[in-house]
């Protein structure tokens, strides 16, 4: 009988090849787990992010106010220098400025009467603890049943407190009941220099409410008027766009603050509006006059030197043989004013200026400084007696004559009265 046979060992190479399996099988589990926990990690790193972001929006769109006030959605505010939002800005002042109308009575050449509309605009102050409308004197000049309507729509009868044609202001009160006024703050336009932002709201045109930005490009101009002799003293340009019917609104800075009144547009010779060239009576004047206007109903401070003159320019230099290029030449002298009694002449002979276009008086006196203060055209004459002096005050003015440097002293007058 034969047994069965044992069974072989196993061969060692064969062991080895199993064991080697076997740990490849364990590593990868291994691996696979390790790489797993990694992955893992790092997706609730991400997912913790992603939250924190998460958190950090809705406490961005918590501070910027509810997301069901359309004002406050990020994609409609403009943004600019130090965080400041011109919708924000207008949001803060609109229901300040107001539209003032007024009807006009004149007559044909046959002595009829017709009727017209004027239309301007205004915001409302407080400086002396009384609600007033701030104006232009031209948007209410000569004007009967003058009326300002606020920006809910209500408009009320309204008169006019006081006017100053010399510095084109006026002063009006309505009959509003006071939940309507909410006057704006003045600032001072001393503190303006030129590139420094500014926006106005007004209703060029009759489109109420219209908002418009530029820059102040220029400072201390003076304009011409057809009711006065005299120029609007440092008015400030402004590349803010402003048109008909802006007239009386403020010029703000970027604090929501009056630094001006929107006033002219500036035209060329041949009567065209100029692009970009606005011009605004300064904030300083209604801080110095708003008080006279309401007590007195006018302001009879300003200064008067009693001359006219013209700027200086090379072209009239070289007619009057002289090497002095700046300053304003007296091309007249009002007998018995102060410039007439302090010794200041006019020269006799006639010049055609090419750069004005018109026939000025050469030979007379260069008033070039006053107390210390360059003079360089007349633009700097008007400015420095309407900023820095007052009637009776005395001043200290240098002048060439004859190509010789004089100083007179001279004591301001005060401005006549228009007639």
């Amino acid at each position: 009988m034969e047994l069965p046979e044992k069974p072989k060992a196993p061969h060692l190479s064969a062991v080895l090849i199993a064991a080697v399996i076997i740990s490849l099988l364990i590593g990868g589990i291994f691996g696979y787990g390790m790489s797993s926990l990694t992955t893992s990690s790092q997706i609730s790193s991400l997912q913790s992010e992603v939250s924190t972001l998460k958190k950090q929006v809705t406490d961005l769109q918590s501070t910027q106010g509810s997301s069901s006030d359309s004002d406050t959605y990020q994609n409609n505010t403009y943004l600019l220098g130090d965080n400041v939002s011109l919708s924000q800005l207008y949001k803060q002042v609109k229901d300040s400025v107001v539209m003032v109308q007024g009807i006009l009575v004149q007559y044909d050449f046959f002595g009829n009467s017709y009727y017209s509309g004027v239309e301007g605009s205004g915001f409302v102050s407080n400086l002396t603890g009384q609600f007033v409308i701030i104006t232009n004197y031209h948007v209410v000049q000569s004007a009967i049943n003058v009326t300002v309507t606020f920006t809910d729509g209500d408009t009320y009868a309204a008169n006019v407190t006081g006017t100053d044609p010399y510095a084109d202001l006026a002063v009006l009160t309505a009959k509003a009941p006071q939940y309507e006024y909410k006057p704006l703050g003045i600032a001072s336009s001393s503190t303006l220099k030129v590139g420094d932002p500014v926006f106005a709201v007004g209703n060029p045109l009759g489109y109420t409410g219209s908002m418009t930005s530029g820059i102040v490009s220029a400072l201390g101009r003076t304009v011409s008027v057809s009711w006065s002799s005299y120029d609007i003293a440092d008015c400030i340009q402004t590349t803010t766009p402003i048109n008909p019917g802006n007239s009386g609104g403020p010029l703000l800075n970027y604090e929501g603050e009056v630094v001006g009144i929107t006033s002219y547009v500036a035209v060329t010779s041949q009567g065209v509006a100029a692009q970009g060239l606005g011009l605004a009576i300064p904030s300083s004047t209604i801080l110095r006059e708003t008080e006279s206007l309401i007590t007195t109903s006018s302001y009879n401070s300003h200064p008067w030197l009693g001359t006219s003159g013209t700027s200086m320019d090379y072209a009239i230099a070289q007619a009057m043989n002289t090497n002095v290029t700046y300053g304003v030449l007296i091309t007249q002298v009002t007998s018995g004013g102060p410039a007439d009694k302090a010794g200041l002449r006019v020269g006799a002979t006639r010049f055609l200026d090419p750069a004005s276009g018109t026939s000025v008086t050469i030979g007379g006196d260069i008033v070039i400084v006053i107390n210390d203060t360059r003079i360089k055209n007349t633009d700097d004459l008007s400015t420095y007696l309407e900023e820095s002096t007052s009637p009776g005050q005395t001043i200290s003015i240098v002048l060439v004559r004859n190509d010789e440097n004089l100083t007179l002293s001279l004591t301001l007058g005060v401005r006549p009265p228009p007639t």
